[in-house]
């Protein structure tokens, strides 16, 4: 009784975060605690056990990082010298913005690069006079593809990589960079296909732009320096993360206080807390709760445990459904539990086959279940952080987008994303 009434609770509210009449974060909040009153979830458990705290961390961090560094005046300084490098033209600054995101979310992770890039194209929009949706639309797409090249790219990667030590992030690299680098290409042809109208230049537009000097933005030369050193030092911490295990959650929060303390007078430390998306903050707390809900009653395992056992032991079948069901599933539902549910339930299938977890049969599920729960969280605007995170920051500039605006160029990339993904993992593993 309590799985389906778990159930309900999150096709209702799913369907109120869809119609979106009402405020995102309060309905999966609602959701949440109704679950709780139903006696599904226990309040400490959500708390200790389904709310992703890491990734809580890491945001609040980030943010507060990209919020006092953007009252210097530097994004827009970044923003104009970006696109008088490429003459004011629309395409190509989408094209290096998408470009700079999907490098740095295979370096970096996701959610960082959309919080630092995010910023700049706001500034650049603006001062082009320009809609900035297909823009940011094109960063949550190149986001998601590019994490999927790398193990620190993507939570479900790192996910992968922690629980299989002989996936190296070389690995990672050789398996999944070289399909990753042709779906990004395809998905920037599909958003100029979709998006071209809105790119043409505007020749007048284009000489205001070059008569500006980038300087006369900078507000504040002191703070921009420390701002641009912690910010610097903490890249570099993400970067160096395998080295000096340390969470990357911690390597933010930290430079968040070291930027406060060292960087502002205690007047201006209100104004930093200020810039923290507690709208978004408070969405995942809802949507982690939720999915939780759904792992307390079984479901996602059922729904893994049945997919399994369609296969019968076929790795070529079991292949290709983990690739569509994680990606499905990865659109719909968040994709770290999911991908928490598939690792032990791949580990029990190569043990039941007679074959050690690290052999190459079960290392293609391995790829597949990582292209599937990356690529998947393209299909919806909740379907990764970086989206909502996006989605987040463009509301509070004004500038925020549906769920079915974001579905309608989503979904179609995600299709097309897995069956790319489908042919090369048949090609070159199963024939």
């Amino acid at each position: 009784m309590l799985t389906w009434i778990a159930l309900l609770i999150f096709i209702v509210t799913y369907a109120l975060i869809i119609s979106e009449k009402v405020n995102r974060a309060v309905i999966a909040l609602l959701g949440a605690v109704i679950m709780v009153f139903a006696g599904i979830l226990d309040v400490h458990q959500v708390f200790q056990q389904y709310i992703e705290w890491e990734t809580i961390t890491l945001l609040i961090g980030m943010m507060i990082l990209v919020g006092i560094t953007n009252q210097t005046g530097v994004f827009q300084f970044v923003a104009i010298r970006a696109a008088k490098a490429v003459k004011g033209d629309p395409l190509r600054i989408l094209l290096v913005l998408s470009v700079l995101t999907a490098v740095g979310s295979a370096l970096l992770d996701n959610v960082t690069t959309v919080l630092l890039v995010v910023p700049v194209t706001i500034a650049i929009t603006r001062i082009l006079g320009i809609n900035p949706i297909p823009f940011l639309m094109s960063e949550i797409i190149a986001s998601n593809i590019g994490g999927t090249a790398t193990l620190i790219g993507d939570p479900p990667n790192i996910m992968i990589g922690s629980a299989n030590p002989h996936l190296t992030f070389n690995a990672f690299l050789l398996n999944l960079a070289p399909i990753t680098i042709t779906i990004f290409g395809v998905a920037l042809f599909m958003l100029y296909r979709k998006y071209r109208k809105e790119l043409r230049p505007n020749p007048a537009l284009q000489t205001k732009l070059l008569e500006l000097n980038e300087r006369d933005y900078i507000k504040d030369t002191r703070l921009m320096k420390k701002s641009l050193l912690i910010l610097s030092l903490t890249i570099i911490g993400f970067m160096l993360h395998a080295i000096i295990h340390v969470d990357a959650a911690v390597i933010a929060i930290t430079g968040a206080i070291l930027l406060m303390l060292f960087g502002l007078k205690e007047h201006d430390v209100k104004k930093a807390f200020d810039s923290i998306e507690w709208v978004t903050i408070f969405f995942f707390a809802g949507l982690f709760s939720l999915v939780g809900g759904l792992q307390e009653v079984g479901l996602i395992k059922a729904l893994a445990m049945n997919a399994l056992a369609v296969t019968e032991g076929d790795i070529t079948t079991a292949s290709l459904l983990i690739l569509w069901g994680s990606g499905i599933a990865s659109a719909t539902i968040d994709n770290i539990p999911f991908v928490a549910t598939m690792i032990p339930l791949i580990k029990d299938m190569a043990e039941g086959l007679g074959l050690a977890v690290d052999s190459e049969p079960i290392n293609i599920l391995w790829w597949s279940l990582a292209l599937g729960a990356c690529l998947g969280g393209n299909g919806t605007i909740i379907g990764a952080s970086a989206n909502v995170i996006v989605a987040g920051l463009a509301s509070k500039e004004g500038k925020g987008f549906s769920f079915m605006e974001f579905l309608k160029v989503g979904a179609p990339i995600t299709l097309v994303s897995l069956a790319i993904a489908h042919v090369y993992i048949y090609i070159r593993y199963l024939l």
